[in-house]
C-alpha cells in the first residue's frame, strides 16, 4: 500500500497494490483495516523524520510493524549541497505554514525545507522576498534519489519562470537586509502588533525569566492582550505548548494573527474570561496572569490547579499589588518590584520618564 507514484516504480509482483487516498488520515483507517494481513507500506525515505511513521505506528502495538527506513530527503539534499546536517535546520512544510520559518530567518542560516507540491517553489521564494531576504540562494531538489531528478539553483527574488513538480525541497541558505528574530525573550515590542495593552519588553524579558519555561510544558496565559508573553514561551523551544484566554474578541484576533506571523500558530486562543472559560482546557505546568486579576481568580486557581504549578502574576494597580501582596503572605514565593525609566526628550534635553511601577509575584503552588 503506498502512493501511486510509489506503486508506480514496483517491478511485477505477486502482491495486491492498493493506492493511498487523498486526503492521506483516510489511508490510515484504510491500512488498519488490513490488520492480521502481511502489509507492506511504501514511504520515501526516513519515514519518522518528518514523515508518515507514528501517523500509523501510534496505533499499532511494538509488535506488529516493523520499519525499514531509507536515506532521508534531509540527508539526500545535504549531501547534494555538502552541508553539515547537525548544523542545517530541517523542515516540514508539506502541510504546515511557510511563517514556521521566520525564527530561523538570519543571514547565513543554511536550511533544508520539504514542501507540499512544486507551487510551493514560489510560494517559498515569494515569502523569503516578502521578508526582506530575497538575496536567499535556493536550490530547488526534485524527486531526489530518484531516476528523474533536477536540481535548479537560483536567487529567491529571482526564481526562474519554470514549473517544479512534487516531490520537491529547497535547500536555502539565508541572504539579506530583513529583519532578524532574536533568540533572547524580550524581543522589541515591534515584532507584536498591538492595541497598547501589552507586556512591554523589559518587562516582558523578567517575566520569562519568571516563568522559566521547560521543554514539554503547557502554559496558560491569562488576558494575552497582544499574545506577547505567550509567542514567547513558544519560540523558547518547539515542545512547548500554551493556551491564552483573551475576553476581547479583537485582542484574540491580534493574537491570533501575531503568533502566525512569528511561525507559533501552535497557540491556542480561547476568547473568553477568566476563571470561568478555563474549565476544561489542557492543565498547565505554568500559569501567568496579565490581565483580570482578581480575588476570585486567584481563589480558583489555588483550589483548581494540582500541587507543583507554577504561577507568575504582574500586578499594575494598587489593587492588583494589594492581592498579590496578601498571595504571597498567604503562600510564599518571590515578589519582585519593578520600576523602570528611559530616556526622553525633556525640553531642549533630555530628562527620565518612568513608567508605572509593576509588582510580580511568582510561586510554586
Amino acid at each position: 500500500m503506498g502512493p501511486p507514484r510509489h506503486l508506480s516504480l514496483l517491478p511485477a509482483l505477486d502482491a495486491e497494490r492498493i493506492a493511498w487516498p487523498v486526503p492521506f488520515a483516510d489511508g490510515v483507517t484504510q491500512l488498519l483495516a488490513l490488520r492480521g494481513r502481511r502489509v507492506a507500506m511504501l514511504a520515501s525515505g526516513d519515514p519518522f523524520w518528518f514523515g508518515a511513521g507514528t501517523s500509523v505506528t501510534r496505533h499499532l502495538e511494538a509488535q506488529e510493524w516493523v520499519a525499514l527506513p531509507g536515506p532521508s530527503t534531509f540527508s539526500l539534499a545535504a549531501s547534494q549541497m555538502g552541508w553539515p546536517l547537525e548544523r542545517t535546520a530541517c523542515f516540514g512544510l508539506h502541510a504546515a505554514p511557510l511563517a514556521r520559518l521566520r525564527s530561523a530567518l538570519a543571514p547565513g542560516a543554511r536550511m533544508i525545507v520539504l514542501l507540499r507540491d512544486g507551487a510551493a517553489v514560489r510560494d517559498l521564494a515569494d515569502y523569503l522576498t516578502g521578508e526582506g531576504f530575497g538575496a536567499s540562494f535556493m536550490t530547488v531538489l526534485e524527486a531526489l534519489g530518484g531516476p528523474r531528478m533536477r536540481r535548479t539553483d537560483a536567487v529567491a527574488d529571482a526564481l526562474p519562470d519554470v514549473a517544479f513538480s512534487h516531490p520537491v525541497c529547497c535547500a536555502v541558505e539565508v541572504q539579506g537586509a530583513g529583519a532578524v528574530l532574536p533568540l533572547a525573550s524580550g524581543r522589541a515590542d515591534a515584532w507584536f502588533d498591538s492595541d497598547g495593552t501589552m507586556t512591554k519588553r523589559p518587562v516582558r524579558a523578567l517575566t520569562l525569566s519568571a516563568l522559566a519555561p521547560r521543554p514539554f510544558e503547557h502554559l496558560w496565559d491569562i488576558g494575552g492582550g497582544s499574545g506577547s508573553i505567550a509567542i514567547e514561551w513558544l519560540l523558547s523551544h518547539p515542545t512547548l505548548t500554551a493556551t491564552t484566554i483573551e475576553p476581547r474578541a479583537d485582542r484574540a484576533e491580534r493574537i491570533t494573527a501575531n503568533a502566525a506571523k512569528l511561525g507559533v500558530d501552535r497557540l491556542k486562543v480561547i476568547h473568553g474570561s477568566a476563571p470561568e472559560g478555563l474549565s476544561g482546557l489542557t492543565p498547565p505546568d505554568v500559569v501567568f496572569i496579565g490581565g483580570g486579576l482578581s480575588e476570585g481568580l486567584l481563589a480558583w486557581l489555588e483550589d483548581t490547579l494540582p500541587q507543583g504549578t507554577r504561577l507568575v502574576a504582574n500586578a499594575v494597580t494598587l489593587e492588583s499589588e494589594a492581592l498579590v501582596t496578601l498571595a504571597h503572605a498567604r503562600l510564599g514565593g518571590d515578589l519582585l518590584r519593578i520600576e523602570l525609566a528611559a530616556a526622553q526628550p525633556l525640553g531642549p534635553k533630555r530628562g527620565w520618564k518612568a513608567s508605572y511601577p509593576i509588582v510580580q509575584w511568582s510561586v510554586t503552588l
